[in-house]
């Protein structure tokens, strides 16, 4: 761990990520520092709780950082990622909706900048996938299914983590079957289950808040810093 607090960025700030990264940064300032919160239009306050906030346009002009925390758009995804390449800094972004240039783009980037790419940060899913990967290669030939449920307004069916479980499942051999629920205010549940013949595991995470998400994001920013150029896993980043 450093000495001396890791400058970050935080590109798209006026989000509820943006707004729980800031928050929950604020809380560890012998740790993190952030010295720019970049938004899509123009801010109303230059300086908010003495972090300086600058508009989307005026990326190139924020000061030196160590490591961008992105949760914006896809069309706010490549000039951050521009912006990391040129100064030599790491990136954490949990952006989705990135199309196949842009997943291009973040290989190629990953050659020159350590950087980490996720659908879903929190530090529990990450263990589930490893275990999850475990579990499907020792039961080869059971059947695997993927069961996620959220609240009513989430729009994606099967979850971005649901997809990123059975990827790891298949990784191990297994073949995924997925369904989905949306009811009520549901922050996010993720159950991966495994069945054969007269018995049945199931490998399950709950999430009750979504600070998880924002908490995880900065654990990962810290551990990125000073990483050799790559593309990480939050998993690579629970030590």
């Amino acid at each position: 761990m450093n000495s001396t607090p890791i400058r970050v960025l935080i590109h798209g700030a006026s989000g509820r990520m943006g707004q729980a990264l800031l928050r929950l940064a604020a809380e560890q300032p012998h740790h993190l520092q952030v010295v720019a919160a970049v938004t899509r239009r123009a801010p109303v306050q230059r300086v908010v709780e003495g972090v300086p906030y600058f508009a989307a346009s005026e990326l190139n002009g924020t000061p030196a950082f160590d490591v961008a925390i992105d949760f914006s758009l896809p069309e706010g995804f490549d000039p951050v990622l521009a912006l990391c390449l040129q100064r030599k800094a790491a990136l954490v972004s949990g952006t989705t909706g990135l199309d196949e240039q842009q997943q291009h783009a973040l290989q190629a980037a990953a050659q020159q900048i350590p950087l980490l790419w996720a659908s879903n940060f929190s530090l529990g899913v990450a263990v589930l996938a490893e275990l999850v990967e475990r579990a499907a290669a020792a039961l080869s030939g059971w059947d695997c299914d993927v069961i996620e449920s959220h609240h009513v307004h989430k729009k994606d069916a099967p979850s971005g983590t649901a997809i990123t479980l059975g990827q790891a499942a298949a990784a191990s051999g297994a073949h995924p079957h997925y369904a989905s629920l949306r009811a009520g205010d549901i922050v996010g549940e993720h159950q991966v289950q495994f069945t054969g013949l007269g018995e049945r595991i199931e490998l399950i995470h709950r999430a009750t808040n979504r600070d998880i998400f924002a908490r995880g994001a900065l654990h990962a920013a810290q551990r990125l810093h000073g990483r050799a150029p790559a593309l990480y896993r939050v998993r690579d980043l629970l030590d």
